[in-house]
């Protein structure tokens, strides 16, 4: 009978995750191609808001857009492999998403405009272009891979 490789989340587990989403500055974004339906992944610049739902400001000319605009369901891969050793050792955070677009009438959206420059300043240059958007990406469920044999599954609620 083969063992199950996901262990029981804990803490520590929890925290890591937790841990990769505040500090990830860049992951790789999976959508749906709005007329293909096939799978595409491009690498987006990440935040968090005030609540430390990921998000990111992506513009109307990005097929990614277009995508999550017709499919909002999307999946996010976080972790930066460190400069030595096999890069399949570092932890990374698979998050399974919802993904909503916010308005610039939404009452969050000076708050939200205000933390994304303090971690991403260069953005000043373009955060402010009519075809450029916040999306928030609703965490619905997440795998962690800690490292060699520390597979977890995350709830939403975890992440929370």
């Amino acid at each position: 009978m083969p063992i199950d490789p996901i262990r029981p989340t804990d803490a520590e587990a929890i925290s890591l995750a937790k841990s990769l989403i505040t500090t990830a500055s860049f992951g790789a974004l999976g959508v749906l191609h709005p007329e293909t339906q096939t799978p595409l992944v491009t690498r987006i610049a990440v935040g968090t808001d005030l609540t430390g739902t990921p998000l990111t400001l992506i513009s109307d000319l990005s097929a990614h857009t277009k995508a999550l605009r017709n499919t909002p369901v999307c999946g996010l891969l976080l972790g930066e492999p460190g400069p030595k050793g096999d890069p399949l050792t570092h932890p990374r955070l698979s998050i399974q998403a919802t993904a909503s677009f916010l308005s610039r009438d939404d009452p969050d959206f000076p708050k939200t405009r205000a933390v994304y420059l303090k971690s991403h300043p260069k953005s000043k240059l373009y955060i402010d272009f009519a075809d450029f958007h916040f999306v928030k990406l609703t965490i619905t469920s997440a795998a962690l891979n800690g490292g060699f044999g520390k597979a977890y599954t995350l709830t939403a609620q975890d992440l929370a």
